[in-house]
């Protein structure tokens, strides 16, 4: 009956709907309705017999009406907005569905009542009035019915029928009373029970084609009916496949209504979906392929796609907030991907919507740990891939994590105010965590470098870029990243804090203007310079220095902060008003002053005229800098720091305000008058004791004469080139004139006594006291440093005015017999005294261009005209050596500190400059004339001029690379000296970096093809140590590179040295070429049977044939130096394998959550697979050498066990992953069964057999300790404490294999192959301390043999378990 009733019903309602509405109104139109008295009286009748008690009547007259009159009348009472309702009501209540024909009515006009709310041509009232009625029925349908009407929507929706969506409110109650009906239903050609029926009609629908404009409407829909997981599912991939199909601004209200849907379950599902469509977008637009699906879609401008992800994001949040368990799946989502690889599952999409979750309290802290530690993480293994071509070849290159995340602060300009917040706390944390470290001496070198940075320092740099870029985009937060900034600068006084420097500077590098608005804020900082380090106030004010030209109010501010400081009872706060001061005269420039290539940052006009008082600027400075002038006189009364300090500054002061040239001089000369002795026959010429201060017991340094003396004469320099030239008024100039006449005339009669005195005139001879424990000795010492200072600047400054002549080169070697004198003594002095020498000394104070220009002079000027002056120098080797060792000194204390001392010493421009052509001499000279040849001379103390070169070299190039990265190429070009004119640029740093590696290898094959007894290990290491900062330079793709490679390789080859130091550092260079050009595997495996050959078998039975692939391994070196050198080697290799494998890991982990074929989306790892187990199979083969080697104990046999622990464990690991595979259809690959085969015969019973050897000789060292020192119990504690502590790895290294062993077993049942046949499951396990052993052996010595027996039978225990591998070896 139901089929029939199903067949009639589908016949009347066959017409489509809007033909047959169409024509009722057309109809209605034309005729007035009074002409239809039959209907009008028709609704009458029914609604009248509809209000009485029984339904009888009124269901005889229904049956009465056809059955389209009757939905006619219902369509034309509600378009006119009659009592529609009612009417309905009336209906339905005459129509029961007991009857077969009631219920078929009830079937016709619920049909009809949907189509009219769907037309839209009713009023709104109307409609809900009707919409209301119908929901309210649904329930009394029976189960067929219901199918029925499921069924006519589904196909509406399939269809695109639908008009405006209203009637789909119908849809989840009609699903869920289906779902509640417990009988079953004519489904199909079969019955269903009503959940069954629910369930293919939801898969019908979501398989079907939605219509775009109620994909929204229909998500919303189906969070009102109860869904199982499987059902939840379908229509979340459904939505998800929507997204693509709609135009951008629809897809936010969908995002919202999806999440909304998904607190039904499958979250993770719905987020990943989002993001990773996000993520499809964004790369698309950035690659801007036209003809794609998804940009036919989104031909929009890059703002309107940011504007649609910024609402999105914010509906994310929204839903988190409501649903936490969303924001759980969300990082669970992003945990799992960052196990994996970051960078490919990550976009700019999801760290901006990370970044906005940390708004929500709960999630903050988890968030930006996450994103710490995926940042570092990231670029750690950056480090990792860069060194390693193994990697390189199997890993494709990513993108930076840096970039994304600054992708995300650009995109942040389109309103993505809930990001800014998070980018903000994101780029301080970065800094606060990653920022450089307190070393000991208190100093944090930053270095240039890209290459050598560490991952810390890419992390603190990227916190930095993040904040600088968010302050230039973002006004709002500006002020806050400031007063940050500021406070950090106050507050981590103790600590380094130069990257908040290098970023305020930045900062305000950028806008000094927007700084003006924060003024207070930088007032307030300068409140606080007093209790400063001098170094962060000299870089603040460094920092804030472009502001103090714009701002007259800030400047004002700091001069009074200056002004207090200047008397403030602290010294630090006394340093750093000086340093404030001299910084304040170094930029503001006083009228008619040289204009200076090093001036100050300079400021756009556009940005100075907002100050009032510019415009008389340089008439203001002068008074302000003279002002300054006489606050700064008054410190030449204080203590020496301070005084020095001023005199290292005048310098630099005068180079940028050339009019206070005629102010600083006078200063100076007055200065230096209180030290001098006018009287012209008196020696010395020096007044050394009016320099110490003597307070009761406490004697210090009261006047650094030395640096006063160094200050005058490179100012008096500096005036004489520059500044005389110029016409000035007549009696400026000559009073000027009077005051450098002067100066010279006090250096010239100080040059000629301190000739002319003797040690004995400044009591410094032999028999002084240089003791530091006693006043007079460190008074001497102080006095010695004094005249020894004083001795460098006059060399300095007589050379530079000798115009080569032979006196005053004369002159210049005199003095500096004086200086060797008294450096001899001290050196003498200070090694017979434990105290070294005060520091003082130790910096030369010649300055680097003057160290630059006498090598040029002494070591390339071939003018004839020089030529006899020079010799005298030339002939005096003492002084040679003196002027390369202080090259030396600056290099080395350019590599500490990042600047040298003297003037210019902060400058890098110029300290590149003088490195350049300091690099150009000693190259010719180390070449030129070679050490043998100087040697084979003269035998003197301390190292040839030669060796000394070759160290400078060494040192240079290291520094080079270090601070000067990107001008390496200006450096190679500077070296050679004929190339200046006309060079190949592409590649050329290759190219002139393997000219110069060129001559360094001739160096190092001419000292290896000396006589032994020649053989110089020391410069041999600096030789390979200058080819491997050489190498650095090169392409690793470049022919030049693998040649550099092969000679390395042939040296080690071929040469036999017994030098330790020497064959570690040649290794090293091997392995670093090595790496960057194949993994070393196969090199290891050589080594380590070399090794083996040289150092002999645990079993002393066992004949060793000797392999010799290297001949750098010999038994001097073979062990510690190569093995703990290969050893390290290979445990970076098993970092990389391990690496590899969390990685496959990661990606397999992912697969198996989406169900998407795992097995297609394994075989991109085949490659990957493959190599691994190559490595770890080579690995083995290296591991079965070493563990046969007869070591001796100490780090080599601690650092093997732990190796071998580490490889069990990787092979562990490796095990793991194919557990996880397995449950693919995919197998285990042959390769890996015979790795484990390899595994079990070639290096567990080893293993074992080598702690018996262990062991062996732990009882046999212990015995020998007993009996040797018979009686010292204490002697016998210290060597059992030794013992246990080397037995330590042990246990490790067993449980690693019983944990290897244990793993293995599962994967054979799960993948049915018995990976155990060829593994000898070992018994002996006892590792325990035996206490009464011990206790006896620390009571009495005379059962220490007992004991030892004990001992000997536990390893006798391992050697008979383990005779098997024994005798295989002996076969060999």
């Amino acid at each position: 009956m139901e089929a029939g009733a199903q067949a009639q019903l589908s016949s009347r309602t066959a017409g489509p709907l809007s033909t047959e509405h169409g024509l009722m109104r057309s109809e209605l139109l034309q005729q007035p309705s009074h002409k239809f008295p039959h209907r009008a009286t028709m609704d009458q009748k029914i609604l009248s017999l509809a209000g009485e008690k029984t339904a009888d009547k009124l269901q005889e007259l229904l049956q009465a009406v056809k059955e389209d009159d009757l939905a006619n009348l219902l369509q034309n009472q509600a378009v006119k907005g009659k009592a529609a309702g009612a009417l309905l009501r009336a209906i339905f209540k005459g129509s029961p569905c007991s009857e077969e024909a009631g219920a078929l009515r009830r079937l016709k006009i619920y049909v009809r009542s949907i189509q009219l709310v769907e037309s839209g041509d009713l009023q709104k009232e109307v409609a809900s009035e009707i919409l209301g009625l119908l929901m309210v029925e649904v329930h009394n349908f029976p189960g067929s019915l219901l199918v029925e009407l499921a069924s006519e929507f589904v196909s509406v929706i399939k269809e695109g029928r639908l008009k405006n969506g209203k009637s789909l409110e119908l849809l989840p109650i009609i699903l869920t009373t289906l779902a509640a009906k417990k009988e079953n239903v004519a489904y199909g050609k079969g019955e269903l029970s009503g959940e069954e029926c629910k369930k293919q009609l939801i898969n019908t629908l979501c398989s079907g084609r939605w219509d775009r404009q109620y994909v929204i409407q229909l998500t919303s829909m189906f969070k009102d009916v109860p869904l199982a997981a499987e059902e939840v599912e379908f229509v979340t991939e459904k939505v998800l496949r929507m997204f693509s199909k709609l135009n951008l601004q629809e897809i936010p209200p969908l995002v919202y209504q999806l999440l909304v849907f998904s607190s039904k379950g499958n979250r993770k599902k719905a987020l990943e979906g989002i993001i990773t469509f996000f993520n499809e977008l964004d790369k698309q637009h950035n690659e801007e392929q036209s003809g794609d699906e998804l940009l036919d879609r989104v031909t929009v401008p890059a703002g309107e796609l940011r504007h649609v992800e910024g609402t999105v994001i914010l509906h994310i949040v929204f839903a988190i907030k409501l649903d936490c368990e969303l924001g759980r799946e969300l990082l669970k989502h992003f945990k799992t991907g960052q196990q994996g690889d970051f960078s490919n599952n990550t976009c700019p999409f999801s760290i901006a919507l990370l970044l906005s979750i940390t708004r929500i309290q709960r999630f903050e802290e988890q968030v930006f740990d996450l994103l710490k530690a995926s940042i570092i993480k990231s670029f750690k293994d950056l480090q990792l891939l860069q060194g390693s071509k193994f990697l390189q070849n199997l890993v494709p290159h990513r993108s930076c994590v840096s970039t994304l995340i600054l992708e995300v602060v650009k995109n942040s300009v389109h309103s993505w105010d809930h990001v800014t917040q998070g980018l903000v706390e994101l780029g301080f944390i970065l800094m606060d965590s990653y920022g450089p470290k307190k070393i000991l001496d208190g100093k944090a070198i930053e270095t240039s470098s890209c290459l050598s940075k560490k991952p810390t320092q890419h992390a603190c740099k990227l916190g930095a870029d993040i904040l600088l870029e968010t302050f230039k985009i973002h006004e709002m937060i500006r002020q806050e990243i400031l007063e940050q900034v500021f406070n950090r600068v106050v507050t981590r006084a103790s600590s380094p804090i130069s990257h908040f420097l290098d970023l305020l500077s930045n900062i305000i590098m950028y806008a000094p203007l927007v700084l003006q608005s924060c003024s207070a804020k930088v007032t307030e900082t300068f409140d606080y310079l007093s209790f400063l380090p001098l170094q962060t106030v000299q870089g603040l004010l460094k920092a804030v220095q472009p502001l103090l030209k714009v701002s007259m109010s800030v400047r004002d501010s700091l001069i009074l902060v200056l002004r207090k400081a200047m008397f403030a009872s602290q010294l630090d706060a006394r340093k750093a008003a000086v340093a404030g001061f001299l910084l304040l005269l170094k930029n503001f420039k006083v009228l008619g002053s040289l204009s200076s290539s090093q001036c100050s940052q300079s400021i756009g006009a556009s940005q100075v005229h907002v100050d009032v008082h510019s415009r008389y600027n340089s008439v203001a400075n002068e008074t302000f800098c003279l002002e300054i002038m006489d606050s700064l006189r008054r410190c030449l009364g204080q203590q020496a720091d301070v005084r020095l300090i001023l005199y290292e500054g005048f310098y630099d002061v005068l180079r940028r305000n050339s009019q206070l040239a005629n102010s600083i001089m006078q200063t100076l000369l007055s200065q230096l008058k209180q030290y001098y002795e006018p009287k012209p026959d008196v020696l010395p010429p020096l007044k050394l004791e009016a320099c110490i201060l003597t307070q009761g017991d406490r004697i210090c340094l009261q006047e650094p004469l030395d640096y006063l003396l160094c200050c005058v004469q490179h100012c008096l320099a500096w005036c004489k080139s520059k500044v005389m030239p110029p016409q000035q008024e007549k009696e400026e100039e000559e009073e000027e004139e009077g005051v450098y006449q002067d100066l010279e005339d006090l250096l010239e009669s100080i040059t000629s006594r301190m000739i002319k005195s003797e040690l004995e005139d400044f009591e410094l001879d032999k028999s002084a006291d240089f003791s530091q424990s006693t006043g007079v000795g460190i008074k001497n010492n102080i006095c010695a440093s004094l005249v020894m200072g004083v001795c460098e600047v006059l060399i300095e400054y007589n050379f530079s005015i000798s115009n080569f002549s032979k006196n005053k080169f004369e002159e210049v070697l005199s003095l500096f017999m004086c200086y060797k004198k008294l450096s001899d003594i001290l050196n003498e002095k200070a090694g017979k005294g434990k105290t070294k020498v005060a520091n003082k000394t130790n910096d030369s104070f010649l300055s680097m261009k003057f160290v630059s220009d006498l090598l040029t002079a002494l070591f390339r000027d071939s003018a004839q005209s020089h030529e006899e002056s020079l010799s005298v120098l030339r002939s005096n080797n003492e002084f040679m050596r003196y002027a390369v060792s202080v090259a030396l000194q600056k290099v080395q204390q350019l590599k500490e500190t990042g600047h040298v001392s003297g003037p210019d010493g902060q400058n890098p421009e110029k300290i590149f400059q003088n490195l350049c052509d300091i690099t150009r001499v000693l190259i010719w000279r180390y070449t030129s004339i070679p050490t043998s040849v100087e040697d084979s001379g003269k035998k003197e103390k301390g190292k040839s001029i030669s060796l000394l070169c070759l160290e400078g070299l060494q040192k240079i190039f290291s520094a080079v690379q270090q601070f000067f990265q990107p001008k390496i190429q200006h450096f190679l070009r500077a070296l050679d000296a004929t190339g200046e004119e006309g060079e190949e640029v592409e590649g050329s740093v290759t190219h002139r970096a393997a000219f110069q590696i060129r001559q360094f290898q001739r160096s190092l094959l001419n000292l290896l093809s000396s006589q032994e007894e020649d053989f110089n290990g020391k410069e041999a290491l600096l030789l390979v140590t200058v080819l491997s900062n050489l190498s650095k330079l090169l392409e690793p793709s470049s022919p030049q590179f693998v040649q550099m490679l092969s000679w390395t390789s042939k040296i080690c080859k071929e040469n036999s040295q017994e030098d330790a130091s020497f064959c570690k550092g040649l290794m090293n260079l091997l392995f670093s070429l090595h790496v960057l050009y194949k993994s070393p595997v196969i090199l290891l495996r050589d080594l380590s049977q070399d090794i083996h050959g040289h150092l002999g078998d645990i079993d002393e039975d066992v004949e060793m044939e000797k392999t010799n692939h290297f001949a750098m391994v010999n038994l001097r070196t073979a062990a510690p130096t190569v093995c703990l050198l290969v050893l390290s080697q290979a445990e970076k290799v098993l970092e990389e394998v391990d690496w590899l494998i969390t990685k496959l890991k990661g990606q397999v982990s992912q697969e198996m959550l989406s169900e998407e074929a795992s097995s297609q989306a394994t075989l991109p790892n085949h490659p990957i697979e493959k190599a691994i187990i190559m490595q770890l199979g080579t690995l083995l083969t290296f591991f079965h050498e070493l563990v046969q080697t007869a070591l001796p104990s100490g780090s080599c046999v601690d650092i093997l066990l732990k190796d071998l622990c580490k490889m069990y464990t990787i092979l562990t690991a490796l095990v793991r992953y194919y557990l996880q595979v397995c449950q693919s259809s995919r197998g285990i690959p042959k390769n890996m069964e015979k790795l484990v085969k390899l595994s079990g015969s070639h290096l567990t019973p080893l293993c074992y057999s080598f702690i018996s050897y262990i062991q062996n000789k732990r009882s046999q060292s212990l015995k020998y300790t007993g009996e040797k020192k018979k009686g010292k119990t204490a002697a016998v504690a210290t060597a059992m404490a030794r013992v246990l502590r080397e037995t330590k790895p042990i246990p490790n290294l067993i449980f690693a294999i019983e944990q290897y062993e244990k793993f293995l077993i599962h994967l054979s049942k799960k993948s049915k192959v018995n990976l155990m046949q060829h593994m000898k499951l070992s018994t002996s396990r006892d590792f325990k301390i035996k206490g009464n052993i011990l206790d006896m052996v620390l009571r009495e010595e005379e059962e220490d043999d007992d004991d030892d027996d004990d001992d000997e039978g536990t390893a006798s225990e391992h050697e008979g378990q383990n005779k098997e591998p024994a005798k295989k070896r002996r076969k060999k």
